[in-house]
């Protein structure tokens, strides 16, 4: 099926509505793709299967998918795995054996640990974290080694929401001789807020779970090569098919219904953020709030130079005026330091009525976590505060309730969270 109206168009489609529009299923008609459970398929003759041949190598509901993802990336078909950190290990796994990478220093713990505790031992993976904000163009340059094979970005990180000036990177990895591929993770933004292959990425990895999906109710995760890199495609695919990397077809079926709503559910998580991260940055139990929007934040104008020509459309229709707003939508993720410590973090979190205590992210409700003790508690404290994940942060996940409502809950926790 193809991630386009069944006429043939004769103009290129927007995001938002390439995320809706299909071709109708060949044998019913159904504009909603139906849900194909069978795990075999038969062949024409000994030697000539049908369009499938075995779940595990393709199936109508994840082919649909992956076509749909990779048109909203300008990439190559997506290949969707059972989870973000499947996605990342075959990512890994594709630079064979005695490789160097070089890592956002920040870049999410399940993904160091994979790293580190496996990849380093299991195929002799060489690793560099280093910071990829605050370096100089020489100091990353300097660490790409001549067995360099990729530089993996992470934007925004996770949960202290900093932003790579991706075009950079992609230049610094051109110009040295070892001509390293570059990978964002680009899950926090989604595939709304930024188009990474436009500014040079070879790579895109999402976790689905998050803003694709969209429910929390689907477990998957995604590789978006760039068109011309057909070898890196190949071994890619080859691992998720003999890796048994699968996600399941009703999992398919999910997350094609939710990226449906994708545009208006990220342009809603995003003004969502917006006005939380204002209204916690003047509140006085704040020490600081942190979103990657605001025009305060320290990459706000990297965060606008990356925003998306559909996000730049549906803030012009909306009339958005960014210094009346006090930056622009990126995201639904904002954290925040509270005052008082840990001891006011747990506060402030068991009298959330409207944020449920929970470690993930990108569903339509409203979530939220102190990272030290639960998304991130596996790293070293040491490193933890080294890199700002203090006991005091809080991560929260805005979700597309009323804003208004949601601001009353976090306003009535903070003040019970200050209480001796």
């Amino acid at each position: 099926m193809s991630p386009t109206a069944s006429k043939q168009q004769s103009f290129p489609l927007a995001f938002s509505t390439k995320t809706i529009h299909c071709e109708p299923d060949a044998q019913t008609g159904a504009v909603v793709p139906p849900l194909c459970l069978s795990s075999t398929f038969t062949y024409k003759s000994v030697t000539k299967p049908n369009q499938y041949e075995y779940a595990r190598d393709g199936n109508p509901n994840r082919n649909h998918l992956e076509e749909v993802l990779g048109s909203l990336e300008d990439g190559q078909p997506a290949l969707c795995y059972a989870s973000g950190s499947a996605a990342t290990a075959a990512a890994i796994q594709s630079l064979g054996s005695g490789a160097h990478i070089l890592l956002m220093e920040d870049v999410y713990s399940g993904t160091s640990d994979y790293v580190l505790k496996i990849a380093s031992e299991n195929q002799l993976l060489q690793s560099t974290f280093l910071d990829l904000v605050e370096s100089t163009d020489q100091e990353i340059y300097d660490a790409i080694k001549e067995n360099t094979k990729l530089i993996w970005i992470e934007s925004p990180t996770n949960p202290t929401l900093r932003i790579v000036s991706v075009p950079r990177l992609v230049r610094i990895a051109k110009s040295h001789p070892s001509k390293p591929l570059v990978l964002i993770d680009s899950t926090f933004a989604s595939p709304y807020f930024t188009n990474p292959i436009s500014q040079g990425v070879d790579i895109v990895l999402h976790s689905v779970t998050k803003y694709i999906n969209g429910h929390s109710d689907v477990l998957m995760g995604a590789l978006i090569v760039r068109k011309g890199l057909d070898d890196v495609f190949r071994k890619l695919k080859q691992l998720q098919v003999s890796g048994g990397y699968v996600p399941s077809p009703f999992d398919c079926y999910l997350t094609l219904r939710g990226l449906k709503t994708l545009s208006v559910r990220a342009l809603q998580h995003g003004r969502n953020a917006l006005a939380i991260s204002r209204f916690l940055s003047t509140h006085p139990a704040v020490e600081k709030a942190t979103y990657p929007g605001l025009s305060t934040h320290a990459q706000q104008e990297t965060v606008k130079a990356s925003l998306s020509p559909q996000v730049l459309k549906d803030l012009k229709k909306i009339k958005w005026d960014e210094e009346e707003e006090g930056g622009v939508p990126f995201g639904g993720v904002v954290s925040f330091r509270i005052k008082g410590g840990a001891e006011a973090a747990g506060k402030f979190l068991l009298a959330s009525k409207l944020f449920a205590l929970a470690e993930s992210l990108g569903g339509v409700e409203s979530l939220a976590e102190v990272a030290a003790q639960m998304s991130h508690h596996q790293i070293p404290e040491e490193e933890r505060l080294r890199l700002g994940i203090t006991p005091d942060l809080i991560r929260m996940s805005v979700g597309i309730e009323d804003v208004d409502d949601l601001i009353r809950d976090i306003d009535q926790a903070l003040e019970v969270s200050q209480r001796v």
